[in-house]
C-alpha cells in the first residue's frame, strides 16, 4: 500500500488551521481541568506538591476576603463540583439541613472544627453554617485534605486553614488560626483526634472556659477525653460520637470495608488473590478490612489483645496469631488499633521483600516511622504517599502515607456512609448548644433516640419501610411506639 503523503500545518486551509487551533485549545483546556481536578481531589496525584507554603501566598476570594489559607483559591470551582457530587450521596445530612435551616438551632454557636477536609466534611460544614453557626476550620490530618474542596469553602467565605501536605509546624499554625481570631471566640468544638481540644486547653485556657461542649468522633480523641476526665481536667461536657451506634457500626465498619481495597489498589496495583495479610486489631475497623480482603481471596490473619474480639475473629474464620508468628511471611500488614508502636523497627527488619505496610487506625503512632529514619536505610518516593524503604542488603518494604490514615490519604471514602456520621455530629452539636446545663463535665454517648433518628434519615434511599408496633406489642415489650427500641446497653 502506498504511503500517504505527510501534511504539514502550512498545507492546511485557513478553515482547517482554525479547526486545529480550536482543537488544540480544547485539548489543553481538558488537560488543565483533568490535572487540576486530579491533583486537587484525587489522592494519587503529586502535581500539587510545591515548595512554596500557602502561608507565604496571600490570596483573596472573589468577595475580597482573606481570612483563610488554602493551596490555591483558583481551584474553587472544581471543589464546588466535588461538594455537589457528595451532597447527592448524603441524604441524611441534606435532609437534616432542609428540615432545620429555617429554625436555625445553631444561631449564636461559634464552632471551631478540626476534621478531615474533603467533599463530605464540606457538606457538614456548610450544613452547620445554614443552621445558624459561624465556623472556623482546620484539618486534622496533613495528608487527607482535598485542596480544591478547601478552596471552595474559602470562596464561600468560610475561614478555613488547610492544605494537603502540611508540615507539623504548619499543621499547628493552621489550627491556631482556626481557634484564635480577633473579635471571635469559640463556644463549641468539633474534633477528630483531640488536637483542637488539646491546643485550646494548652494555649487558650480562657477560651476553653467558655466552651459549651465538645463533639469527638475518633477513637484517639475519645481516649484523650476520657484521660482528661479521669484527671479532673475536663471542665466541659463532651459527646463521644465515635461510640454512637450510627457512627461505629456504619461509618467505621462500612467505610473501612470499602476503602482498604481502594487504598491498596491505587497505591500499589496489588493483586489480592492468594496474598497473606495480617490485620492488627479486630474492632470495627479491623472487621471491615478483614471481611473485605477475605472476599478478594486473601489469606487473612488477625492479631488481638482483647479475648472477646479475638473470639469473634476466630469464629468469623480468621486465624488469630501473634505478630511474630507471621511477620516474616505476610505480604501486607494493616494496623487498626489506635495504639502506639504496634509495628516496631524490629518487626520491619524482619518483613519480607516487597511487604506493604499501612495504617487504617486514626492514630499516626501505630507504626514506628521515626525508627525508619536512620542512616543505613534509603527512602525512595515512587508515587504520592508511597515510599520504598531499602535496607543495606537490598530488601525493601512499601510504606503507605508515612504511617498515617491510609484510606483518607490515598483513596476516597463513601459519601453515603459519611452522611450517617455527619448527621450524628450535627445533632450532637445541636444537643450541646441548645441544652446548656443538661450535661455535666463528663463524656457522654449520644442518646439512643438520636441514633435511631439518624438511621431513619437514610432509609428512604433504599426504599425501606419500617414495621410499626401495635399497641399490644408496644405494651408487651414495654416500649414507646416511636422508640427508642433498644436499651442503652444493647449491642447491635
Amino acid at each position: 500500500m502506498a504511503k500517504m503523503p505527510e501534511t504539514t500545518f502550512a498545507d492546511l486551509s485557513l478553515a482547517d488551521k482554525t479547526a486545529v487551533k480550536k482543537s488544540s485549545i480544547e485539548a489543553r483546556r481538558f488537560s488543565d481541568v483533568s490535572t487540576c481536578s486530579f491533583s486537587s481531589t484525587c489522592f494519587t496525584g503529586s502535581s500539587d506538591e510545591e515548595d512554596v507554603s500557602p502561608k507565604d501566598n496571600h490570596q483573596r476570594n472573589s468577595s475580597g476576603g482573606t481570612d483563610f489559607c488554602v493551596k490555591s483559591i483558583s481551584k474553587s470551582a472544581f471543589g464546588r463540583r466535588e461538594i455537589e457530587i457528595a451532597e447527592s450521596e448524603m441524604p441524611g445530612i441534606m435532609t437534616l439541613r432542609k428540615r432545620a435551616k429555617d429554625e436555625k438551632p445553631l444561631k449564636g454557636a461559634n464552632i471551631v472544627g478540626c476534621t478531615h477536609v474533603n467533599a463530605q466534611s464540606a457538606v457538614l460544614i456548610e450544613t452547620l453554617v445554614q443552621l445558624g453557626a459561624t465556623v472556623r476550620w482546620a484539618a486534622c490530618n496533613i495528608y487527607s485534605t482535598q485542596n480544591a474542596v478547601a478552596a471552595a469553602l474559602a470562596e464561600a467565605g468560610i475561614p478555613i486553614f488547610a492544605w494537603r501536605g502540611e508540615t507539623e509546624e504548619e499543621f499547628w499554625w493552621c489550627l491556631d488560626r482556626a481557634i484564635h481570631s480577633d473579635g471571635w471566640q469559640p463556644n463549641l468544638i468539633l474534633d477528630d483526634g483531640g488536637d483542637a481540644t488539646h491546643l485550646m486547653l494548652k494555649k487558650y485556657p480562657d477560651y476553653f472556659k467558655a466552651i459549651r461542649g465538645i463533639v469527638e468522633e475518633s477513637v484517639t480523641g475519645v481516649h484523650r477525653l476520657y484521660m482528661l476526665s479521669k484527671g479532673g481536667k475536663l471542665t466541659v461536657p463532651a459527646i463521644n460520637v465515635n461510640d454512637s451506634v450510627t457512627k461505629n457500626k456504619f461509618d467505621t465498619f462500612y467505610t473501612c470495608r470499602d476503602s482498604i481495597l481502594d487504598s491498596l489498589k491505587r497505591t500499589t496495583d496489588i493483586m489480592f488473590g492468594g496474598k497473606q495479610v495480617v490485620i492488627c486489631g479486630y474492632g470495627d475497623v479491623g472487621k471491615g478490612c478483614a471481611q473485605s480482603l477475605k472476599g478478594q481471596g486473601c489469606i487473612v490473619y488477625v492479631t488481638e489483645v482483647d479475648p472477646i474480639c479475638a473470639l469473634q475473629a476466630a469464629m468469623d474464620g480468621f486465624r488469630v496469631v501473634r505478630l511474630n508468628e507471621v511477620i516474616r511471611t505476610v505480604d501486607v500488614v494493616v494496623t487498626a488499633t489506635g495504639n502506639k508502636n504496634v509495628i516496631t523497627r524490629d518487626h520491619m527488619n524482619r518483613m519480607k521483600n516487597g511487604c506493604i505496610l499501612c495504617n487504617m487506625g486514626h492514630s499516626c503512632s501505630e507504626i514506628d516511622v521515626n525508627g525508619l529514619h536512620t542512616p543505613e536505610l534509603t527512602w525512595e518516593r515512587v508515587r504520592s504517599q508511597v515510599d520504598h524503604i531499602r535496607w543495606p542488603d537490598g530488601r525493601m518494604i512499601i510504606l503507605l502515607a508515612e504511617g498515617r490514615l491510609v484510606n483518607l490519604s490515598c483513596s476516597t471514602i463513601s459519601s453515603f456512609v459519611v452522611s450517617v456520621a455527619s448527621s450524628t455530629q450535627a445533632l450532637a452539636l445541636i444537643e450541646l448548644f441548645s441544652a446548656p446545663g443538661r450535661y455535666k463535665s463528663d463524656v457522654y454517648l449520644l442518646p439512643k433516640k438520636m441514633d435511631e433518628y439518624v438511621a431513619s434519615l437514610h432509609l428512604a434511599t433504599f426504599d425501606a419501610h419500617l414495621t410499626e408496633l401495635t399497641d399490644e406489642q408496644s405494651k408487651f415489650m414495654g416500649l414507646n411506639k416511636a422508640g427508642p427500641f433498644k436499651a442503652n446497653y444493647y449491642r447491635y
